[in-house]
């Protein structure tokens, strides 16, 4: 009976996401390929160090005990490696620990074009290419930025996730408005439209997923009062009052829902991060992203106006 997808979360992360991989990259980029084969291949039985990903993989598989016999999470391996290059990945997430064990390598190409395939509404790598090709395409991805941050183990089953919402959970239509009519025309509009919801950005299918596994979580909890919630998902938008409402009412329109809201009208979302901690923040804005990612498991997602490439300058008319 073939192994099916369509009713779990699926994630697929690129090695790049999940590992620290700096070291054999300036090798490739420094010698070339073949450098590197030999480099991986001597180095096949050194476990990789963590990556920027890698706390939020970790504990999002740690949830599959809640059914061990039919996986609420599945997580795939998605690589511009070549099988033979591999192997020290997959070596390094048996090493890890990681219930990891189904994986695409394509070597040198983007593997991003099976995620339709494979159910995936989350792709994480540190390629900004493929991410944007990716986003592009209307894929749900992001790229994962900084260095990889500690991962606390005094919490360790916790699995705290962050949001931005204008091109991320939803689409950039607002923010569009902000960029040609300034902040008041921003709030007037959203006023104006509070009652409609937004049309979905690139991750509310994921955040609809994740709230399956919370849901998950409180049937547990029912069943074992001593059961403590894992899953917490928090929104962290720089909206304020008055645009607060149409973000509240596009999520209950979508069917989804955040623990918390943090609506912080242009404050540092940095000071933020620093006490929420969460396992990974997604937001559109590298901007924003800047300062979380100094100590925050970051992730851009190139989604809408504010991620298009600039016009080619103009040139002179041929004469």
């Amino acid at each position: 009976m073939a192994y099916e997808l369509d009713k779990r979360l699926v994630v697929g992360v690129a090695s790049s996401a999940l590992f620290d991989l700096a070291e054999a990259d300036a090798v490739f980029r420094d010698q070339g390929e073949e450098a590197y084969r030999v480099y991986q291949e001597r180095h096949l039985d050194d476990t990789l160090d963590k990556g920027v990903a890698f706390p939020f993989i970790r504990r999002l598989l740690s949830l599959n005990d809640l059914s061990p016999d039919d996986p609420l999470v599945e997580v795939i391996v998605l690589s511009r490696n070549d099988p033979d290059t591999g192997l020290r990945v997959m070596r390094s997430i048996q090493s890890h620990g990681l219930s990891i064990t189904r994986a695409i390598f394509m070597q040198g190409r983007s593997p991003y074009h099976f995620m339709p395939a494979l159910n995936m509404s989350l792709f994480l790598s540190a390629n900004a290419a493929d991410v944007r090709e990716a986003v592009a395409l209307g894929l749900p991805a992001g790229q994962v930025l900084g260095r990889a941050a500690a991962d606390d183990e005094s919490d360790d089953q916790d699995l705290r996730i962050a949001f931005d919402f204008d091109g991320v959970l939803a689409d950039d239509a607002s923010e569009q408005v902000y960029q040609a009519d300034g902040i008041e025309g921003f709030r007037s509009h959203e006023t104006m439209n509070a009652a409609t919801p937004h049309d979905p950005g690139p991750l509310r299918d994921f955040l609809a997923n994740v709230n399956r596994l919370q849901q998950r979580e409180e049937e547990q909890r029912t069943e074992d009062a001593d059961y403590k919630i894992r899953v917490h998902v928090s929104l962290v938008t720089a909206r304020n009052a008055p645009a607060h409402e149409r973000a509240v009412r596009s999520l209950k329109g979508w069917g989804v829902t955040v623990n918390d809201a943090f609506f912080l009208g242009g404050i540092d979302k940095s000071t933020i991060m620093g006490v929420l901690k969460p396992h990974i923040f997604f937001d559109d804005q590298v901007s924003h992203l800047t300062g979380t990612s100094r100590s925050t498991p970051s992730v851009h997602v190139p989604f809408g106006a504010m991620n298009a490439p600039p016009s080619p300058a103009p040139t002179d008319a041929p004469r």
